[in-house]
């Protein structure tokens, strides 16, 4: 982890670290936390009722992640266990991320460049590799929290017109609030910034993906099971929507390069890096470290997820 969260919490406690360059199994997890009061660990380490009855000593999950959907927060309230996550930390460097993915959506650029690499760039035609504007088009936001809201800022800058939907209805400087199905018929771009609850899996499916432009583009730096895949490989393939950008997929990693999605010329795929800078990973586990400094020190915790954790909110 970059920032060695070891170092900062060494003075606090007897600190053990998994050094693989993998992630651990869950039963190397369990091992590594069995008798340990703190556990500072990411969003992909399943930490459920099972494990959770299976470390009886465990008191915090410190999560170096703003999302929090591998980790039963239900269960860890009932056994006492405090969840935190990083929020705060990662909003501005996934908004540029997720304008990366629009631009290079709707100008074809990793198309482009795997077209020139190839060597089949033999002719400057007027018609090669078009692609649709990405200024002055209308942005849909479906989750406007930290990161919808950075995402609208930067659209800001190139003259789009942003439409919002959210749990709770309102305009802003920034966004007019409409309804969901609204959004999808009358954005160019849709981008989903929304966590990943029962509510929000498969928020986007066959009659969403319908109801969208047949120039629309679709970007994804939410998570994976918020989309359909198989659907959003139909409407790539038949031309519902016209792309896709994404940083996420429902099976992560995903090391099968015959996937759907990573067969579609007009569906660009990357290894979630929305938060992949120095600056912002570095942020997000000096979060958790604090967060896990603040409990072993008896000190209020920082981002608590719960209501054990929001009982010692600083």
């Amino acid at each position: 982890m970059p920032g060695d969260p070891a170092a900062r919490l060494a003075p606090l406690a007897d600190v053990r670290v998994w050094t693989e360059a993998r992630h651990p199994s869950a039963a190397e997890l369990l091992d590594l936390s069995t008798g340990a009061s703190v556990l500072l660990c990411v969003n992909g380490d399943h930490i459920d009722e099972a494990f959770l009855e299976r470390s009886p000593d465990l008191r915090l999950v410190a999560l170096a992640s703003t999302g929090y959907d591998s980790i039963d927060v239900a269960a860890a309230d009932r056994r006492g266990v405090a969840v935190t996550n990083s929020r705060g930390t990662l909003y501005e460097t996934t908004a540029d991320l997720t304008f990366g993915l629009i631009l290079a959506a709707r100008r074809r650029i990793t198309e482009a460049e795997r077209y020139l690499r190839a060597g089949q760039w033999r002719q400057d035609d007027l018609d090669l590799m078009l692609g649709s504007d990405v200024h002055g088009a209308t942005l849909g936001i479906v989750g406007y929290g930290q990161i919808g809201q950075a995402v609208a800022r930067r659209a800001r800058g190139f003259g789009m017109t942003v439409l919002a939907n959210r749990r709770t209805p309102g305009d802003d400087e920034l966004s007019r609030w409409v309804s969901f199905e609204e959004l999808l018929r009358e954005s160019d771009i849709v981008s989903l910034h929304v966590p990943l609850t029962p509510q929000t899996r498969g928020l986007i499916g066959e009659r969403e993906l319908r109801l969208m432009k047949p120039t629309a583009t679709l970007v994804n730096a939410a998570r994976g099971p918020v989309v359909d895949e198989v659907a959003l490989a139909r409407a790539l393939r038949e031309g519902w929507i016209a792309s896709a950008g994404l940083d996420v997929q429902v099976v992560e990693p995903n090391p099968d390069p015959n996937a759907l999605l990573l067969q579609l010329p007009n569906c660009v795929v990357l290894p979630h890096i929305g938060s992949a800078t120095l600056a912002a990973r570095v942020a997000m586990i000096r979060m958790a470290s604090d967060n896990a400094a603040a409990f072993l020190s008896g000190s209020p915790l920082i981002t608590p997820v719960g209501s054990v954790g929001a009982a010692r909110q600083a």
